[in-house]
């Protein structure tokens, strides 16, 4: 993480704002501070020289931030066209997917052009899926208004659509060419929403920095968000630039979101992402220690956490309807699947087991 360099120092909200340059297939800069929106054409015009920039943001998202963004383009002179999608995970869908397709091409929009995705995690999802297929590669920048997109979702490539099977099946891996996380845009967020960001956050504490976790026990972490935020994005820069293809260490990421997923989708996302999450980081740490993976019983301490900042520990859904449902998950492979598990706070590994092993390890505790 570093100061803001030289070829942003012109812009106002640059002077406080923080940078973390990630470098992998394509080399990008995720800056993190505040009135980052109302410079968003400044910044944008140092990484891309576009005509036109479709905004796609949700509708709740659109009415609060799509005109400042559009405003701040336009001052550049680029042409804006809005395409507002309905809010929620139902939108994450191939036909929501050949819609906005068939909107770029209605409007001519070019390789030379410019994709922004404006909003939370499905916003970036669907918009960079989008962007990678659309003329086979559209220049695509992520502007996060969750706490959950700016932690995780909206750095490292990682785009996608659900399908009836599951979550995240339909996708590609596709850098952005630049990540603006305005934190202001976080003080509209209702409270459900931010305790969803904060499974990630608490997520990254467990997966590599005790010090971040430490943090989140003792003070509140809206006081400190431009450095937690910049902290999680160098974590997961690191394991991205090692793995960008989520073939071997990035798999870390999934601590909590094996399980995570199935409760999501036996919910019919009625739970949200962050929230099954939670639930899932619990369990596999209560699972792991129980079934003699580990030496350090450190699953009261994640639920404590987790509980501290208004998110669930349990649920009651039938384990063995949810091993189904993680058995048609992506991070399978053949007969085998990989587990994140928290070693002790800050030091997480990846397990490999048998699939039929997995109902078994998820019944050493309740979920």
């Amino acid at each position: 993480m570093q100061t803001i360099d030289a070829s942003y120092s012109s812009i106002p909200s640059a002077a406080s704002a923080r940078i973390v340059t990630v470098s992998a297939s394509r080399t990008y800069d995720v800056i993190v501070g505040q009135n980052l929106l109302a410079d968003a054409g400044r910044y944008l015009r140092r990484v891309v020289s576009p005509a036109s920039a479709v905004i796609v943001a949700d509708n709740c998202v659109a009415p609060l931030y799509s005109h400042i963004v559009a405003a701040s383009l336009e001052a550049e002179g680029i042409r804006v066209l809005p395409y507002v999608f309905p809010q929620g995970e139902a939108s994450k869908n191939p036909n929501e997917l050949f819609r906005l397709l068939e909107f770029l091409a209605e409007n001519a929009v070019t390789r030379t052009d410019l994709i922004i995705a404006l909003g939370g995690g499905v916003t970036g999802d669907l918009t960079g899926f989008a962007a990678s297929i659309y003329l086979r590669g559209t220049a695509f920048v992520q502007i996060p208004t969750s706490l959950l997109a700016a932690v995780d979702s909206s750095v490292g490539g990682k785009t996608a659509v659900n399908l009836e099977a599951g979550k995240n099946l339909a996708g590609s891996f596709f850098q952005p060419h630049l990540v603006l996380c305005d934190t202001d845009t976080l003080a509209t967020l209702p409270s459900r929403e931010f305790a969803c960001g904060m499974a990630e956050v608490i997520k990254y504490g467990v997966l590599s920095d005790a010090a971040l976790f430490q943090l989140l026990e003792q003070e509140d972490a809206r006081n400190h968000l431009d450095s937690v935020i910049s902290r999680c994005v160098a974590i997961k820069k690191d394991l991205v630039m090692a793995d960008e293809f989520d073939t071997g260490s990035r798999q870390l990421l999934n601590l909590g979101h094996t399980l995570g997923h199935a409760v999501e989708k036996y919910s019919h996302f009625q739970i949200s992402h962050g929230q099954a999450v939670a639930i899932g980081l619990s369990a596999v740490a209560r699972c792991a220690y129980a079934a003699g993976l580990t030496k350090e019983d450190c699953a009261g301490r994640i639920e404590s956490v987790l509980t501290r900042y208004g998110l669930p520990v349990h649920c009651d859904y039938p384990i063995r309807e949810l091993c189904q449902i993680i058995l048609k998950d992506k991070k399978r492979t053949g007969e085998t699947i990989r587990l994140a598990i928290p070693r002790r706070i800050g030091d997480t590994f990846l397990y490999s087991m048998p699939v039929n092993g997995l109902e078994e390890f998820f019944s050493h505790t309740n979920v």
